[in-house]
């Protein structure tokens, strides 16, 4: 039996420069993985199954959906029965799908013994969702494009955080429909390159002045429980309090994991203290 860990993710910021012509947003973002997981095992069997906790139909997936699509791009026969242990809240913005998608390409592919590389993976797995190929690769990263674009960025030294949700999750459509603003490219470059230097430095209160998520303007009116929840976490001392991704998960960076966990007591909603991964 192969056990994987299909972790989630933070955005430390977003910037949307406009619209491309695929009807797709250009983005910049910052995405890092954190030590907060989803579980999936694989073991060999004549037939494919899915045993998940996940209340949605086996059909609509996206770990059977990864899986029918790496059969389909190297005719592998075998069979594998996976289940999905779910950890991760969906629609939150943490990536649970899109790791999910991840782990199951990369179980698979070990498991049948096809050896695929990381660029055929990657492509496959933007097929499935524009974060897929974040979670193929380093733990932090820099994306572009419409996400599918990663560039490696190095931190060394792993942050506590508070993940919290509330009770509702925020369609990643409906919050692209939704920008209020776009950010100047310029701008958004120059704010990019001192946010990095600051998490590097570990100059986390300057992180508060260099980045934004452009999708809050949006969702935050529409929901202004999450913007409570941003609140509650600053005043609990959190250093950088953003939502991750189009939310509505948000996170707070805590100067360490006692004052998280501190926090995470004093909270409504439901929370989990993580730290950053690291390394390479």
């Amino acid at each position: 039996m192969l056990t994987l860990l299909a972790p989630a993710k933070i955005n430390w910021f977003i910037y949307i420069p406009g619209k491309r012509d695929d009807g797709y947003h250009e983005i910049r973002s910052l995405m890092q993985r954190v030590d907060l997981s989803d579980r999936l095992t694989f073991e060999p069997a004549d037939s494919l199954s899915l045993d998940s906790d996940c209340p949605i139909p086996v059909a609509e997936n996206i770990v059977w959906k990864a899986a029918l699509l790496l059969k389909e791009h190297t005719g592998a026969e075998r069979g594998a029965r996976m289940t999905l242990r779910k950890n991760i809240p969906s629609e939150a913005g943490l990536g649970g799908g899109s790791s999910d998608a991840a782990a199951a390409l990369l179980g698979l592919d070990r498991l049948w013994g096809l050896g695929l590389s990381q660029a055929e993976l990657s492509m496959l797995g933007a097929k499935l969702g524009s974060d897929v190929p974040f979670f193929l690769g380093p733990p932090c990263a820099l994306v572009s494009g419409r996400g599918e674009q990663t560039m490696p960025v190095g931190l060394e030294r792993p942050l506590d955080l508070l993940l919290v949700k509330p009770s509702f999750g925020v369609s990643t459509g409906w919050a692209y429909r939704s920008i209020a603003r776009y950010s100047g490219l310029t701008k958004a470059e120059e704010n990019i390159k001192l946010f990095i230097r600051a998490l590097k430095d570990g100059e986390l209160d300057r992180l508060e002045a260099l980045g934004e998520n452009d999708l809050e303007a949006g969702v935050l009116p529409a929901f202004p429980e999450i913007g409570r929840i941003k609140t509650a976490l600053r005043e609990e001392g959190a250093l950088y309090t953003r939502m991750s991704g189009s939310g509505s998960a948000v996170f707070g960076v805590f100067p360490d994991g006692q004052m998280a966990r501190k926090a995470a007591s004093r909270m409504d909603w439901w929370c989990v203290a993580a730290r950053t991964v690291c390394g390479s």
